[in-house]
Formats: structure tokens, C-alpha cells, sequence
């Protein structure tokens, strides 16, 4: 039998990979999903959706790992975070939806004018979805009241500064995953396009990435002192100095999707410094991993599950990632 405190790592483990996972493959989606809003060709809109039309839902079975492995591995962060989040949460859920039905709709729509106002609502859905998203993780790192494992906050909390830039910073972060995206995807004046949106959302992000980091360093002593460390900030300033010259360089290369696998580390660079700042903390600022953690019985349970699923749902995205490789060459409505 493995000691508990390994066990709660493992399962902290098997979440965090879960809820990252979504962010890099569904976050690419969303960002796809911004850019055809803004897209006025409706061959480059065309060509947008049938890039993500084969992979997109498959994308968003990491959602559901990480929402269902939260209930049964850290049942009490659950109880606490999802009463503080109840409309976030049905906002990002109703966009998702609508962002659904909009791909999987716009080619029956029976005129452009409709195709373009579907366009709209895919738009809007990406957005909404985006932002509430980072607005989730912003409140959770800027803390949520709770007594006694309960929650005793006032349902607002996520209206609060620091949530709404996290939630502006991640729609940003989502559009420059997306134009990397189709950089990799796409050809001709579409791809020139989105090179040149790729490289001004990088610019963006960054800086909104930094500002991020700074501001979370002030929100707590210990976030500051974790992130102030040699062993915290000097990895992480080398290995972002390592990514952004390979995007920069990936422009230059005949291999199209090094500008996207450099963004996704700087995302992957991003959510470890959240964990390293809150680390040991599940739900700041008192609750812990150790005190949210369910039964050793259940967790290992759950982990058993994980050992099958996680395996099983890269092996799946892999494959149809494979299978839809290539470029996509611009078509008519």
C-alpha cells in the first residue's frame, strides 16, 4: 500500500495533468473559435472550422476527468469551490453549448447572412467560455472564504479585479493558441495572416502573463516567498527565454508547428507557477490537499481509474490528431 501523502500527490497529480490538458487542447479550440468571429472571409472561416471539426469533442473529455476527479478525490474542495462559482460555472457550460451547436450547425444554415450571424454566436461562446474560465482559476488563486470546510463567502467573489484580468488574460492566452493553430494548419494568405496575429498575441500574452505573476505574488506573503525562490524563478525565466526564441525561431522553419508546441509550454510554464505558488494549498487560503482529500480507499479507487483513463484518452486524441494531420486547404462556403 502506498503512504497517504503519496497517494494525495498522486491524485493531486492526476488532476492537475487532467485540468491541463484541457487548457492546452480545448484552449486551441476557443482560440480558433475567437478568430473566425473576427474573420471577415468566409473561405478562411470555412477553412477555421474544418481544422477543429473532427477533434474539438474530444478535446473537452479532460473537462470532464477534471470536474468528476475533483468530486471524488477532494470532496470538500468541491463543496467549497463550487458554491462560490455556481454562476461562472453555468455560464461556461451554456457556452460551450452554444459553441457546439454552432460548429456542428453553421454548414446547414441556409444563407451567409445566417452562417455569418452562427459565426457570431461562436464567437460569443468562445469568449464567455474562455473567460469564465480564467475567472475560475483567478478566484481559486485569490482565495475563497470558507469556515469549518464551508463555504461562508457571498457569491461575488469572482467579480472581483484580479478573477476578470485572469479571465481577460486566458481569452488572449486561448486567440494566440488558436492563430498558432492555424499557422500549423492552414496555408496561403490564411496562414500569412495568422503569423502575423500569432506573433502580436504572443507579444500580449507575455506581457499579461508577467503582469499576472507579479500581481499574484502581492496577494499573499506565502505566493511571494514561493515565487521569490531560486529554484521557482530561475527554471522558469530560463525555460521561457528557451520557448520564446523557439517560437520566434518556428517562423522560420519548415516545421509549422513549433510556434504552437512553444506556446503550449509557456501555458504549461504558467499552470506549474500556480502550482508552485499554492502548493500545498488546494483552495486558498486555509484548505490543503491533505485536509480536502478523500478516503485512501477511495482515492485509490479513483487512481486505478485514472491509470485506465488517462492512458486510454491520450492514446484516442493522438489518434485522431493523426488521422486529421495536414494542411487544409481554403474551400468555399
Amino acid at each position: 500500500m502506498l503512504d497517504i501523502d503519496w497517494i494525495i500527490l498522486l491524485s493531486a497529480g492526476a488532476l492537475a495533468f487532467s485540468v491541463m490538458n484541457y487548457v492546452l487542447l480545448d484552449g486551441t479550440d476557443l482560440g480558433v473559435g475567437v478568430l473566425m468571429g473576427i474573420t471577415r472571409c468566409s473561405q478562411h472561416r470555412r477553412t477555421m472550422a474544418v481544422t477543429i471539426l473532427p477533434i474539438w469533442d474530444a478535446n473537452e473529455t479532460w473537462l470532464v476527468l477534471g470536474g468528476g476527479g475533483l468530486l471524488a478525490l477532494f470532496p470538500l474542495a468541491y463543496a467549497i469551490l463550487l458554491p462560490a462559482l455556481y454562476l461562472p460555472f453555468i455560464l461556461m457550460f451554456l457556452a460551450l453549448i452554444l459553441r457546439a451547436v454552432a460548429l456542428e450547425f453553421r454548414d446547414y444554415s441556409p444563407s451567409d447572412g445566417i452562417k455569418r450571424a452562427v459565426d457570431g454566436l461562436l464567437l460569443c461562446g468562445s469568449l464567455l467560455a474562455g473567460a469564465t474560465q480564467g475567472i475560475v482559476l483567478g478566484t481559486l488563486v485569490q482565495g475563497v472564504p470558507d469556515e469549518a470546510g464551508q463555504y461562508n463567502g457571498n457569491g461575488m467573489e469572482w467579480l472581483q479585479v484580479f478573477p476578470l484580468f485572469c479571465g481577460a488574460v486566458l481569452v488572449v492566452g486561448y486567440t494566440w493558441l488558436g492563430a498558432c493553430w492555424l499557422y500549423w494548419r492552414t496555408d496561403g494568405e490564411l496562414q500569412r495572416r495568422s503569423s502575423l496575429q500569432a506573433k502580436a498575441l504572443a507579444f500580449v500574452t507575455l506581457v499579461l502573463l508577467i503582469v499576472l505573476v507579479a500581481w499574484t505574488a502581492t496577494l499573499d506573503s506565502r505566493y511571494a516567498q514561493r515565487l521569490s525562490d531560486r529554484l521557482v524563478w530561475m527554471p522558469a525565466v530560463t525555460l521561457l527565454i528557451v520557448l520564446v526564441a523557439g517560437f520566434v525561431l518556428g517562423f522560420r522553419s519548415r516545421r509549422h508547428s513549433l510556434p504552437l508546441f512553444a506556446a503550449l509550454g509557456v501555458f504549461v510554464l504558467a499552470f506549474g507557477l500556480m502550482i508552485a505558488a499554492l502548493y500545498p494549498l488546494i483552495v486558498p487560503p486555509h484548505l490543503t490537499l491533505q485536509a480536502a482529500a478523500s478516503s485512501p480507499t477511495s482515492q485509490e479507487f479513483m487512481l486505478v481509474g485514472f491509470a485506465v483513463l488517462i492512458p486510454v484518452t491520450l492514446i484516442y486524441n493522438t489518434y485522431g490528431f493523426s488521422v486529421f494531420s495536414g494542411k487544409v486547404r481554403a474551400t468555399r462556403e
